[in-house]
């Protein structure tokens, strides 16, 4: 009876705290929320600097062949890893299972890779009908702790949202740009030389350019801080299927 007594009185999250919140072994003294071997697994230092593109271990750049050619409209993308297991779940524990504790260390996670941060953040936008929806903007909440993380402004409202659109994860590469034409507004007045954009996952860099291209032009140096990056080939729609006689259904 003791033991049920005890057991009844105990936090389900709190037990849950002493394991990894990925695989679930328990933690180690010094570790919080994911073991060492799952942060290896997330965290990726190896990757393109413009875009976020994944580069080979023997690359003597840290610009990929892409944006050597055709660079973005940013200057540096800070990222922790690919959109993919074991991050992408942390990011839907984060956004869409309202784990909201988790924006402060993933956010000190992420400061540990920028050595030069922007003065002023400025976290991507969403139309109120869909932060009615969710009941928060995942963006602002990482760009907050970012702010208080690397002790700089965040500009919360610095963008809005003035058109809903539909998801762009559902719309092809080319669709992509278009599907955003006319959706934000700048509302910020006065912005520094250097700012950073603020997206919890980066996938063709559509919204960012549409949000860019409304920025000042006296606006230097662009940076782009994310939790996670796409690869191309994740989010290609697959080719329509077809008939026994070759001709597309």
């Amino acid at each position: 009876m003791m033991w049920h007594s005890i057991l009844s009185k105990l936090n389900p999250e709190s037990i849950l705290a002493w394991h990894c919140r990925l695989c679930r072994l328990p933690l180690s003294s010094g570790q919080q929320l994911w073991c060492d071997n799952c942060r290896r697994h997330i965290e990726q230092l190896h990757y393109c600097q413009r875009c976020g593109a994944t580069l080979t271990q023997s690359a003597s750049t840290l610009t990929c062949g892409r944006c050597l050619v055709s660079p973005p409209p940013w200057h540096h993308f800070y990222r922790l890893g690919l959109h993919q297991f074991p991050l992408k779940q942390v990011v839907h524990q984060f956004k869409f299972q309202r784990q909201f504790y988790l924006a402060a260390p993933l956010a000190q996670w992420l400061a540990q890779q920028i050595e030069q941060p922007a003065p002023v953040l400025l976290p991507v936008p969403l139309h109120r009908y869909r932060l009615w929806q969710r009941g928060f903007n995942q963006s602002t909440l990482l760009a907050w702790s970012l702010a208080k993380a690397l002790n700089i402004e965040c500009l919360s409202h610095g963008f809005i949202r003035t058109r809903h659109t539909p998801p762009q994860k559902k719309l092809k590469r080319s669709e992509r740009q278009q599907n955003l034409k006319g959706a934000f507004q700048l509302q910020a007045k006065q912005l520094p030389p250097h700012i950073a954009l603020v997206d919890d996952v980066v996938t063709t860099g559509s919204t960012l350019k549409e949000l860019i291209s409304l920025l000042p032009s006296h606006i230097e140096r662009i940076d782009v801080y994310a939790l996670s990056y796409t690869p191309v080939t994740q989010f290609q729609v697959s080719p329509r299927k077809s008939d026994k006689t070759g001709v597309k259904s």
